[in-house]
């Protein structure tokens, strides 16, 4: 990942309503949810969603997918993973041992063990 497309998919995430949005469709999985069911979930107007799901689409973190009638939305996992991936590339100084607590969270759902994050 290049640090413009880096700059871009954390600018999308940078806004509480595209944040929700993103966070629902991971835990939506597979399956997606139409915008529709997004915007039920989440409270928001269909029109703001819209503009919300435009945002995070050019970003890469949602792909959209036609379904007869409606729009299936979901999380592109791998787009954040290469972003995840940027941001650690040079994780501690060449010592990746040093980054072994982010992957114990991630492991863990983010819940830490000690309590320490």
């Amino acid at each position: 990942m290049e640090k413009e497309t880096a700059l871009s998919t954390l600018a999308a995430l940078g806004q509480e309503t595209r944040l929700d949005v993103f966070r629902l469709l991971v835990k939506a999985g597979k399956e997606g949810l139409s915008a529709g069911a997004i915007a039920d979930a989440l409270d928001v107007r269909p029109n703001t969603l819209s503009t919300h799901l435009g945002g995070l689409s050019r970003s890469g973190l949602v792909r959209a997918e036609r379904d007869g009638r409606s729009i299936h939305y979901r999380a592109d996992l791998g787009t954040m993973q290469s972003l995840v991936t940027y941001l650690l590339q040079d994780c501690c100084g060449g010592n990746p041992e040093l980054c072994a607590p982010i992957a114990e969270l991630v492991g863990s759902g983010g819940r830490s063990k000690t309590g320490a994050c």
